[in-house]
């Protein structure tokens, strides 16, 4: 199915037991209104790339949860984990720790839990010289 073909996931998502969750391709936050309001999932994942980035983001959640709808994230789990503190129908935090080799201080999971270091802004220092190794000239 296609991705923007919210009359379709409203179907399946009708005739389904189990829980739908879309929105790795919501293109904004509109996207994500005209997803509920056609009732075309359970649960929304929006990626920060589509969605707006963190301001797309913060517009996002509060229509997720004026609908009672569960939100998660899709990738950059270092920045989500952030959103997610104020996000009121917050749901699961994807993670993958694919950055950890080029970043100072990976963020640690312990007990199926993200400690988000106390440092400013996104908490995230650039490891220079790690990133070096990855450079193509």
């Amino acid at each position: 199915m296609v991705y923007d073909n919210f009359e379709g996931h409203a179907r399946l998502a009708a005739e389904l037991r189990t829980p739908l969750q879309i929105g790795e391709n919501f293109y904004g936050p509109r996207d994500l209104y005209t997803a509920l309001c056609m009732q075309a999932c359970d649960f929304v994942m929006p990626d920060f790339m589509r969605i707006g980035g963190v301001t797309g983001w913060l517009r996002a959640a509060p229509i997720a949860a004026a609908a009672g709808i569960p939100v998660s994230t899709h990738l950059y789990p270092e920045v989500a984990a952030h959103v997610m503190r104020v996000t009121e129908t917050a749901h699961w935090l994807e993670w993958q720790d694919w950055v950890n080799p080029l970043i100072k201080e990976p963020f640690e999971v312990q007990n199926g839990h993200l400690h988000i270091p106390d440092r400013p802004g996104t908490g995230i220092e650039w490891d220079e010289h790690s990133i070096g190794k990855y450079m193509v000239s």
